[in-house]
């Protein structure tokens, strides 16, 4: 009995290594290919425990998940041909994993993802050196559109990886540091023309406003004038009236009257200094106390 529990042991290990080595776990964030001699067997995308041949056959996990790729910074050259520096990341996931096995081989993730970044450097170059996209359109919020059109052409392509190309995403477009100080240059003189431009609009309308006040102020103050030469005429015309009705009423007053008006006219202030002749008719109203 001795004997044969030495002899049973080894054989109850060999077939628990046997059973473990024949036995695997698929985790529901991957996906598993059974490899024969290097051919695929079968495809395992559910999750659970699953067996395989022991010794003949091999297990090869790849992931299921959504994964990142930060492409290489590379320079395009827009329509305008303003240099840019750009760099940019993908979201992609295994699609087709019998497919993706047959085009990486053994290289897995890192041959798929050097290819993946030959194919968004392309299509980057492609796109965004494309007629009709200037450095202005790829620095505004209309890239969402180029960031798509690159995402479908980095897709067709990746197909053949069995890649699916979820999203792209340009991280920063900017330009090169030799042509920073050219371009702040060529903006500053932009943004100064347009200040100039602005200013010449402003004194011309300021102009325009100050010939129309000026004409407003003119056409004011010759109507007034005009007005008021009316109603000084009008005015002049009724005294003269008065002035005729009381001269026809009583002659002597009304020219003592006008000779007062001319006295006063005649001697103001306190300096007033007049050489004439006593006999004259000037003087009539003052030499005769008689007189009214």
């Amino acid at each position: 009995m001795r004997k044969l529990g030495y002899f049973l042991l080894p054989l109850a290990v060999i077939a628990i290594i046997v059973v473990m080595s024949s036995v695997y776990v698929v985790d529901e964030r991957q996906k598993v290919l059974v490899l024969q001699f290097g051919q695929i067997k079968a495809v395992r995308e559910e999750p659970g425990l699953n067996f395989k041949i022991p010794l003949i056959q091999n297990v090869v996990r790849y992931d299921d998940r959504i994964l990142s790729l930060d492409t290489e910074t590379i320079e395009v050259t827009p329509s305008d041909d303003r240099r840019l520096v750009v760099d940019a990341f993908a979201r992609y996931r295994i699609s087709d994993v019998v497919q993706f096995r047959q085009a990486v081989g053994v290289g897995g993730l890192q041959v798929a993802e050097s290819r993946m970044q030959s194919i968004l450097n392309s299509q980057i170059r492609e796109v965004l050196g494309a007629d009709q996209v200037t450095s202005d359109v790829i620095l505004s919020e209309d890239r969402r559109e180029l960031m798509r059109r690159i995402r479908d052409q980095a897709q067709a392509s990746a197909q053949g990886l069995g890649l699916d190309v979820v999203d792209v995403r340009l991280k920063q477009t900017n330009l090169p540091a030799q042509n920073l100080d050219a371009t702040f240059a060529r903006m500053r003189a932009e943004r100064q023309r347009e200040a100039a431009d602005e200013i010449a609009r402003g004194n011309e309308a300021a102009a325009r406003v100050r010939a129309l006040a000026d004409r407003t102020v003119t056409e004011t103050i010759s109507e007034a004038e005009r007005e008021a030469q009316i109603v000084r005429g009008q005015a002049d015309a009724k005294a003269n009236r008065i002035y005729a009705e009381a001269y026809g009423a009583n002659p002597e007053f009304f020219a003592f009257y006008r000779s007062m008006q001319a006295y006063e006219r005649a001697l103001q202030g306190d300096t007033s200094t007049m050489v004439m002749t006593p006999k004259g008719e000037f003087f009539d109203y003052l030499r005769n106390a008689d007189r009214p």
